[in-house]
């Protein structure tokens, strides 16, 4: 199909007056966005969301140690990928809120993993000589009830957005329910392994 912009305002403002009359003046402004210009923005977004992380690592990086990036890059990668693969199998056009919400949810995801990294480096000086494994499941355990409320209270929002909303909202919504489940077990069941496995 094709669609003339020009000629759907102009017969947007027809239907409009014959169904409001005197009440209904002009339309203030439509504006529309060529192919070439979406996919610009659309190779915009993703390099985007390759900044951010790339930012977030190097914060990590000087933030913690270097043994601790590469747990935080894998759950970054693992949460966006598992997003874009829900979008793949959903057959959800991936579009600029979307884009909005893998770089929300990455760091929605960063900061869960910043919370129990920083308690692991809490715990690793409170128990010097302590079994690397001892200190990860207790940094875990005294974080678990945090990120679960956390995790449950802006699921609940989230979800009612989803199942409320409409139109793009919804998408948008939609992988944050995704991302918040996904980025609150990969900084428990990712990042922390894989830390554990590096310091071993």
């Amino acid at each position: 199909f094709t669609i003339t912009i020009e000629e759907f305002k102009a017969k947007l403002e027809t239907t409009l007056k014959d169904k409001f009359g005197d009440g209904f003046i002009r339309v203030e402004s439509s504006t529309s966005v060529s192919p070439s210009v979406a996919g610009d923005m659309l190779n915009q977004g993703l390099v985007a969301i390759l900044y951010a992380i790339l930012g977030i690592v190097l914060y990590i990086m000087l933030r913690f140690d270097i043994r601790y990036a590469p747990g935080a890059i894998v759950a970054l990668a693992h949460d966006v990928i598992l997003v874009t693969g829900a979008f793949s199998v959903a057959q959800i056009k991936f579009t600029m809120p979307i884009i909005a919400a893998v770089l929300t949810i990455a760091g929605y995801s960063i900061n869960d993993t910043i919370v129990v990294f920083d308690r692991i480096r809490e715990t690793i000086d409170k128990f010097k000589g302590a079994p690397m494994e001892k200190i990860i499941n207790h940094a875990i355990n005294s974080t678990l009830s945090r990120t679960l409320l956390t995790s449950i209270t802006t699921l609940m929002a989230v979800l009612s957005i989803f199942l409320l909303g409409g139109g793009l909202i919804r998408d948008f919504a939609f992988a944050m329910c995704i991302g918040i489940v996904v980025g609150t077990y990969s900084s428990i069941f990712v990042a922390s392994p894989l830390f554990l496995a590096l310091h071993s």
